[in-house]
């Protein structure tokens, strides 16, 4: 699998995170090697909080116009699987994989108010039976589990994230998302743990690409800091617009 290999490379493998057919069509230009769905893009570009807010048919069909746009191996953010039922979520995933789909985000966490993290054993028996339902459908696609122990500011992030990437291996994960996580003792004490490739985000302290290499990161996301920083820009450019009567700042 061609996107599997990718996290076998000896740099990083960097994702360009995207919400739509333009921004899917920029990544490509610059020549990266994959593209990611961010959720919280995608839900705000479309008028609602991030959280499995959209319908899962939403989420479908701008995946299928992303697809349309690119020959790049596309990886979509489910969040938690748009169900709390193991072969529902399966079936979620194959769907995608049929619009040609080759890798998914799952997360240890769900919102109900609040975002709270899940008991992670009955959340490693729901990968196991999604794996091997999956296997058995003959579905191919990488399962990169997220685990939200530092991104919720659990006690003892590096032990409880070790514990639950120990886990979540057992039970197939392909890969292992940390997002938030930042300092660079920590980062290697993460990718020393296991044999899966850890995939971190893009923080404000995260370290530079190179330095993430030598900490042993085999892949990077963006999230959805690009998505916030460009409508942070065009709220900039309108304010310049209306404050001098003027289009020359946008030009």
């Amino acid at each position: 699998m061609v996107f599997k290999n990718l996290h076998n490379h000896d740099a990083p493998l960097l994702i360009g995170n995207v919400w739509d057919a333009m921004s899917t069509q920029i990544v490509e230009k610059l020549g990266f090697q994959a593209i990611g769905t961010s959720s919280a893009a995608i839900a705000n570009m479309l008028g609602y909080e991030d959280g499995e807010k959209l319908k899962f048919t939403e989420l479908c069909y701008v995946v299928e116009r992303i697809i349309a746009n690119t020959c790049l191996p596309l990886t979509v953010d489910i969040e938690s699987g748009y169900s709390r039922e193991p072969h529902e979520i399966a079936n979620n995933i194959k769907i995608l994989a049929n619009l040609g789909v080759v890798g998914i985000n799952i997360e240890d966490s769900v919102i109900t108010q609040n975002r709270t993290l899940l008991n992670a054993v009955p959340f490693s028996e729901t990968i196991s039976t999604i794996k091997q339902k999956l296997k058995n459908d003959d579905v191919n696609i990488f399962i990169n589990v997220r685990t939200d122990v530092f991104l919720l500011g659990c006690e003892n992030p590096v032990n409880e994230t070790k514990k639950r990437i120990q886990i979540f291996e057992q039970a197939g994960a392909d890969g292992v998302f940390v997002p938030c996580i930042e300092n660079e003792d920590d980062i290697q004490a993460i990718t020393e743990s296991s044999n899966l490739p850890i995939n971190v985000m893009c923080m404000p302290n995260l370290p530079d690409f190179k330095k993430l290499k030598d900490l042993g990161v085999k892949r990077i996301s963006m999230g959805n800091f690009l998505f916030d920083n460009m409508y942070r820009h065009f709220e900039n450019m309108l304010t310049s617009v209306v404050k001098s009567q003027s289009f020359k700042s946008v030009f």
